[in-house]
């Protein structure tokens, strides 16, 4: 179970990157790719080009933390952008939990839940 406050946000980089690529690399790809900064406490994800391994950037409070982790077999299922673009694509904490599972977010069903209303 991930344990992700509400206050970080996890982005996804629908692109393919080189996954010989470390802390210096992805570093980069946040800023110029991202358009974000890789020092705010959210979580950077990260597919290689067969979704087959994954890799999670972020700032630990003293450096860069760089999560890993790879398939024996099969590939995770990240969602499609919504249009073809290089922008991040922002998940939940039970989205990205979700996919390290092993299921296809287009798949699942959501129900409708009640939300309040917005104040006018």
């Amino acid at each position: 179970m991930l344990t992700i406050p509400p206050s970080v946000k996890l982005w996804y980089a629908p692109t393919p990157v080189d996954f010989r690529l470390g802390f210096d690399g992805l570093f980069n790809l946040v800023q110029s790719r991202l358009k974000a900064d890789p020092l705010s406490g959210h979580l950077f994800i990260f597919r290689n080009k067969t979704a087959g391994r994954v890799k999670v950037l972020y700032w630990g409070g003293h450096g860069l933390c760089l999560w890993c982790q790879r398939l024996e077999a099969g590939r995770y299922h990240f969602p499609d952008p919504a249009e073809a673009t290089d922008a991040g694509v922002e998940l939940s904490a039970a989205q990205f939990a979700m996919i390290l599972d092993g299921i296809d977010l287009s798949r699942v069903r959501r129900f409708k839940r009640f939300t309040p209303a917005t104040p006018r």
